[in-house]
């Protein structure tokens, strides 16, 4: 799942992870809902980005922050 929504390359922004297919660091989605935007907000700021890749974007970090596969459920 990793490979369809995070894509690392040393010519995309120094190899900033990003949502695939897009020039859209992860970490802004984060920063977005720390600073307590909603996913709507992030989409609208960044529409390059799919709501399935960003909801597979926090599903995954779910997953791993958790050790569990709940997210898939």
């Amino acid at each position: 799942m990793v490979e369809s929504v995070i894509n690392r390359d040393p010519e995309v922004l120094n190899g900033t992870p990003v949502f695939v297919g897009t020039r859209v660091p992860i970490r802004i989605l984060f920063e977005h809902l720390e600073a307590g935007d909603s996913l709507d907000v992030f989409l609208k700021d960044f529409p390059s980005v799919t709501r399935e890749q960003a909801t597979a974007l926090l599903d995954l970090a779910l997953e791993r922050l958790t050790g569990s596969n709940e997210a898939a459920a």
